[in-house]
């Protein structure tokens, strides 16, 4: 989920930025500190947005730089369990698929890709063995969000599932759709039969 939130955090200023503006060295210096990086509380930043205030500088005796304490505020995004993403197949694996989806890469177990006994081919596609649907690279696809672990910050473990009802492939989904539909005619037809 993305989220936009006030941060106060410590901007350092190297002397080669003191003849620039202080809101554009500290904008610059919070950019680099925190764009893209991730955090156990913010996820990802995705961007500083705008600085709030800038306190007063101190300069630390053998650094020669200035610290700013600065409030700011960022644009980051939270990986959450049961939220929806959309992403594409980056890589395909006999264990699963890698799925990019932004702001983080997920995996999605073999057993969690289709409601199908599910096989790996030589040419690096899963295939289901009734449905015939296959997951290569490339792919567009839509999964939820079972599993976050921010264990390691720079390598967190987002685990996702295809096998709930509107998930998968696009395609997937309109057949689902129009299965849906015919059923409820089926039915719609049935009960007005019995009304008579």
């Amino acid at each position: 989920m993305y989220y936009k939130s006030q941060v106060e955090g410590v901007a350092r200023i190297s002397p080669r930025l003191f003849g620039a503006s202080l809101k554009k060295s500290v904008l610059a210096q919070l950019k680099q500190d925190f764009e893209g990086n991730i955090d156990k509380e913010l996820g990802r930043v995705i961007s500083i947005l705008n600085i709030n205030q800038i306190g007063e500088g101190v300069i630390i005796p053998g650094d020669g730089a200035a610290y700013y304490k600065t409030n700011f505020t960022v644009l980051h995004y939270i990986p959450e369990v049961h939220e929806v993403v959309e992403g594409d197949i980056k890589d395909i694996a006999g264990f699963g698929a890698f799925i990019d989806f932004g702001p983080f890469e997920g995996l999605v177990h073999v057993s969690q890709t289709m409601d199908d006994f599910v096989s790996f081919s030589k040419q690096g596609a899963l295939t289901g063995k009734e449905s015939k649907h296959t997951l290569k690279i490339g792919d567009k696809v839509i999964a939820r969000i079972v599993a976050v672990s921010f264990r390691d910050i720079q390598n967190p473990k987002i685990g996702l599932t295809m096998r709930q009802p509107y998930l998968g492939k696009p395609e997937w989904i309109l057949e689902q759709t129009a299965q849906a539909k015919k059923l409820a005619k089926k039915q719609a037809k049935k009960e007005a039969g019995t009304k008579k």
